[in-house]
């Protein structure tokens, strides 16, 4: 056998249809037949002989196997012909047994049929039959009145149709059924709801409740209890969830909120019973008990009357379901509400608080069994001191509240405070020695012995720290022998604080505030020329320390601005070479006698305050001293307090008060204080109200609970009106370098277009200054406005100092156009002159005065001036950089700038 793996050999018979199959008509004949049919025969006696030959090859094992196959064949014969009669012994249709076997069976099958459909027939209708005598039944009972039989009867149908046989669970019949106890369920539901309504009304203006209730074709009327009791589950929760809210909101809520009078009534019906009747009638009089009073009464008619008719599942749910809005009503509608405004109101709110514990005890707790560990009404009144203060607390906050919001509508109320310095100077009781002592260079006296100092709750400022920057000739007096009496205080002018011949340097001594008169004018507009209505221009304070001169005589000065710099006012400009008539002359003095005594001359600046702040302050007042009221009075002494003491709250509404005006004003008048002016007037409040606090707190006693808290308010509103103060100073800063960055750095003025351009930006930064002191003088004591004026100023002078000497190369021409544009700016000294007739204090608060002054000479010096400036020290504000740098830009490389430079780099001469 050929393995099926390979390629089989071609058969005869494959090969001849092959040969037919590539054979045409024309080329078949007979030989090309004969031919294939020898082939064919070929093939087929040699397949014989190939097997004749192998089965003489071993014809033993031949016969064998033949022998074989002959017996196998004939026990096939013979099982063949045994199945066969069995087959026929099984399936015949007459003798067969499988045949006989079906028909036994099929018999057996109807008979059990049978025997099942009376079985079924039978308890359907046994079932049906029950059916229908219960459905009679309760149609009877419903036609008979006697709705509290008919509930479990209607109860039992139910469950006979709900246990329905398979076979009835479709049928018409029991569709029908169901229809109709739906139908007697509904009406049924519907006559108890209306024996319910009868039986308990609860109205508006009463509440009546029969004990039985008649029901139509009823023999005798059915009890309130049973209607309540037949009644099903979810109609019975909605009846009682009704009850109680028409309980809550006619009789319990209104019974707090309005007068009222209560009136109770028994009528009897035709049964022989009684109707019990609550009427509700609104009452003229109010009495803060007699809503508890009635509250009582109502309760204790619902425990004889209403509450026994209940059914045993809602007979304690109902009336614990009471105690909570009870209680909830009784705070809310009586307690907090009454809540007093006033001290004196206490006692009578204190006993209407133990009423309400007493009745919450009683009734709340007792008759309708409410939690007893969760007594809301007696914790409220244990802690009812805390709730007064924070009521009280939150009115002062609304009160306030509605002060500010009111205020943003008038920023001009106003009224006039004063900044007072009081100042000590010190005079001799013998007549001293009139001997003149020289003055330095810079106009300070270092042997004048005075000392300053403020109103008795200021700081001692140290007289070292003083500066003459401005000292006037004054003549020496002589002082008569005998000692002389102290200064009188003068009296105050809100036009005019200040002498002008000494002033303060580093440290700026505290202030105190009073107020003075009335209402200030109107903000003033923006204009460029200098303005007449000075607030300050009298010299009442000069002229009365001229009067009152002692020996050395100090008179205060304005006071400048922390960044001015010693050497800054040792030398004035030169003009054309020559000192410039712009500084101070030194003045003389005589030496202090060896005994002295201390006289002291008061100094006052007048400012803006709005009336607000002096209606706040009077609310933190109040509140500190409606607090202690409260603690002094004693009339929570019943109480225990854990966490504080009675009024603390209340004092602590002041640090509130305070808290909610800097948080709530910058908010809403927000468009206001976004001009100089709004900024200015709100550093001025919060400068004021913070001094106001200290007096008080030193005023005020017993404040232990919350002074730490308002020394830290009053320091919070002195950091927020230095910090409004200078947020005004830097954004007119910031406007002006807007300004000068037009400017391009001042560079190519030689250029016509150029100068005009830069002369325009330096003519715009006059005016802006200008407009901005205009704006901000109404509204700052001078000392604080020329400190603001002068840092503006001081800020566009540096600006304009570090553009032009960082320029390399400065010709001729550009440095006599520069030097104009400097002097243009010297203008600005006008602001820092009180009159004519004194010289300007400009350099006390424009550090940088001095160094512009001397630059715009530069422009314009020769080599000659600059190293005469250079060697007499008046160039000690520049940096040796900065001079090298402005020689190299102004001079040519000559040998004298060589040696000029070699000069100036071997540092300031040391004087």
């Amino acid at each position: 056998m050929t393995p099926s793996h390979l390629p089989r050999q071609v058969d005869v018979s494959s090969q001849i249809l092959s040969k037919l199959d590539s054979v045409t008509f024309q080329s078949l004949d007979s030989a090309v037949a004969s031919s294939w049919r020898a082939g064919l025969d070929e093939s087929i006696h040699l397949t014989k002989k190939r097997i004749h030959d192998r089965i003489h090859a071993n014809l033993p094992a031949f016969e064998a196997q033949l022998a074989s196959a002959r017996s196998a064949q004939q026990r096939l014969q013979g099982l063949t012909s045994d199945v066969d009669a069995l087959n026929h012994a099984v399936l015949d249709p007459e003798t067969g047994l499988t045949p006989i076997l079906l028909a036994a069976l099929r018999k057996h099958q109807a008979l059990a049929q049978a025997f099942l459909n009376a079985d079924v027939l039978h308890a359907s209708l046994s079932h049906l039959s029950e059916c229908k005598i219960q459905l009679e039944k309760v149609q009877h009972l419903m036609d008979s009145g006697d709705l509290p039989a008919a509930v479990p009867a209607s109860a039992r149908l139910a469950q006979l149709l709900d246990s329905t046989p398979p076979p009835l669970g479709e049928a018409t019949i029991t569709s029908d059924i169901r229809s109709k106890l739906r139908v007697l369920t509904n009406r049924l539901e519907e006559l108890l709801n209306n024996a319910y309504t009868q039986g308990l009304v609860v109205s508006s203006t009463d509440v009546i409740i029969r004990p039985f209730v008649p029901v139509p074709n009823a023999q005798k009327p059915i009890p309130l209890s049973a209607i309540l009791s037949s009644l099903s589950s979810s109609s019975l929760s909605a009846h009682m969830a009704s009850l109680r809210r028409d309980i809550t909101t006619h009789y319990i809520d209104h019974t707090l909120i309005h007068p009222t009078s209560l009136s109770f009534s028994q009528e009897p019906d035709q049964f022989g019973s009684f109707i019990h009747r609550l009427q509700r009638l609104p009452s003229s009089t109010k009495d803060d008990s007699r809503p508890l009073s009635n509250l009582s009464r109502i309760l204790e008619f619902m425990n004889d009357t209403l509450f026994p008719c209940l059914p045993q599942s809602q007979r304690e749910i109902f009336p614990r379901s009471l105690a909570k809005p009870l209680t909830t009503s009784i705070m809310t509608r009586l307690l907090i509400p009454s809540l007093p405004l006033k001290l004196d109101s206490l006692p009578a709110f204190l006993e209407l608080t133990g009423a309400s514990v007493d009745f919450e005890t009683k009734y709340v707790v007792g008759l309708l069994k409410g939690d007893t560990f969760e007594r809301e009404i007696k914790s409220w009144v244990d802690n009812v001191c805390a709730h007064y203060e924070r009521g009280r607390r939150q009115r002062i906050l609304d009160d306030v509240r509605r002060i500010i919001l009111a205020s943003v509508s008038r920023p001009k109320d106003t009224f006039s405070a004063e900044l007072v310095t009081v100042i000590e100077v010190t005079q001799p009781s013998v007549e001293p020695t009139p001997v003149v002592a020289p003055v330095a260079a810079d106009g300070w006296n270092p042997n004048g012995d005075y000392t300053l100092k403020t109103d008795p709750s200021g700081s001692v400022v140290d007289a070292e720290d003083a500066w003459g920057f401005d000292d006037d000739d004054e003549e020496s007096q002589e002082e008569p022998a005998s000692k002389p009496e102290p200064l009188e205080e003068p009296e105050p002018d809100p036009n005019e604080a200040w002498g002008w011949n000494d002033e303060l340097a580093e440290e700026q001594p505290e202030t105190s505030t009073r107020i003075s008169a009335a209402i200030t004018p109107d903000e003033p507009s923006e204009q460029d020329e200098v303005w007449d209505d000075d607030p300050w221009a009298d010299d009442s304070i000069a002229n009365k320390l001229d009067h009152a001169s002692v020996t050395p005589s100090v008179v205060a000065p304005p006071q400048p601005a922390p960044a001015a710099s010693a050497s800054s006012s040792r030398h004035q400009p030169l003009s054309n070479g020559h000192p410039s008539t712009n500084g101070h002359v030194a003045n003389g003095h005589h030496p202090p006698s060896k005994s002295l005594q201390n006289a002291s001359i008061v100094n006052k600046e007048p400012y803006p305050v709005s009336v607000l702040i002096r209606r706040i302050a009077q609310a933190v007042e109040d509140a500190l001293h409606e607090g202690k009221a409260l603690a002094s009075s004693g009339i929570f002494s019943k109480f225990t307090f854990p966490t504080s003491t009675p009024g603390t709250l209340i004092m602590q509404s002041g640090a509130l008060v305070l808290d909610l005006y800097r948080a709530l004003y910058p908010v809403m008048a927000a468009s206001r204080m976004s001009k100089p002016a709004g900024r200015m007037q709100f550093s001025n409040d919060c400068s004021y109200l913070s001094e106001e606090m200290g007096r008080m707190l030193k005023r005020e006693q017993g404040l232990s609970d919350v002074r730490e808290r308002l020394e830290e308010c009053k320091d919070d509103l002195k950091v927020l009106a230095d910090s409004w103060f200078y947020k005004g100073i830097d954004e007119q800063m910031t406007a002006l370098e807007d300004v000068l960055a037009d400017a391009d750095g001042f560079v190519d003025t030689s250029d016509q277009e150029r100068y005009d351009e830069c002369e325009m930006v330096i003519t715009r930064v006059l005016r802006d200054v200008r407009s901005t002191a205009h704006a901000w003088k109404p509204m700052l004591p001078k000392s604080k406005y020329y400190t603001a004026v002068g840092l503006v100023v001081d800020g566009v002078l540096s600006r304009i100092l570090d553009s032009i000497l960082v320029i390399s190369d400065i010709p001729e021409v550009e440095s006599r156009k520069l030097s104009e544009l400097c002097r243009i700016l010297t203008a600005l000294e006008g602001l820092f002159v009180e009159n004519t007739s004194e010289s300007s204090f400009v350099v006390s608060y424009v550090p940088s005065w001095l160094k512009f002054s001397y630059l715009s000479e530069l422009l314009e010096a020769s080599m000659a001036d600059l190293t005469y400036l250079f060697e007499e020290g008046a160039l000690v504000d520049f940096e040796i950089d900065e001079l090298v740098m402005l020689v190299k830009a102004l001079f040519a490389d000559t040998p004298l700038r060589t040696k000029t430079l070699d000069k100036i780099m071997n540092g300031h001469p040391v004087r």
